[in-house]
C-alpha cells in the first residue's frame, strides 16, 4: 500500500470520527482555525511554487501535483459535508425545541377554553 493511500484512508477515518463526536467547545474552534490557517499557507505556497506540489506528490506516491490537490479537495469536501450535516442536525434540534416550547406556551387549558366559549356571541334559540 502506498503512503498516500494510508494517509487518505486515515484522514477519511478521522472525518468519520468527527461525524459522531461532539464539537462543542473552544478546543474544537481552535483546531478549525489552525487547520484553516494551514490551508491558506499551503494554498499560497502552491501558487508561488507549483513545482513543490508535484515534488510533495512524488514523495507520497502520487504521480502529479494536480492529483494530490484533487485528493486534498476531496478530503476538504468531506470535512465540509460532515460540518454542514452536524450544523443542520443542531439547528433542526433547536427548531424542534422552540416549536415545542411555543406550543406549550400558547396551549389553551380546558378552563380557558370553557371561559372562551361563554364569552362567544349570544346564541338564538
Amino acid at each position: 500500500m502506498l503512503v498516500i493511500q494510508v494517509l487518505l484512508i486515515a484522514v477519511v477515518l478521522v472525518v468519520g470520527v468527527f461525524l459522531v463526536r461532539s464539537t462543542a467547545g473552544a478546543r474544537h474552534q481552535a483546531v478549525r482555525r489552525l487547520l484553516l490557517a494551514a490551508l491558506v499557507a499551503l494554498a499560497v505556497a502552491s501558487i508561488l511554487v507549483p513545482t513543490a506540489v508535484t515534488a510533495v506528490a512524488n514523495v507520497v506516491g502520487v504521480g502529479r501535483g494536480a492529483d494530490l490537490l484533487l485528493y486534498g479537495l476531496v478530503i476538504a469536501f468531506l470535512g465540509f459535508v460532515v460540518s454542514s450535516y452536524r450544523r443542520s442536525k443542531a439547528l433542526e434540534e433547536t427548531v424542534t425545541q422552540l416549536a415545542r416550547r411555543l406550543a406549550l406556551d400558547e396551549a389553551v387549558t380546558p378552563e380557558q377554553a370553557r371561559h372562551r366559549e361563554g364569552d362567544g356571541p349570544a346564541q338564538e334559540g
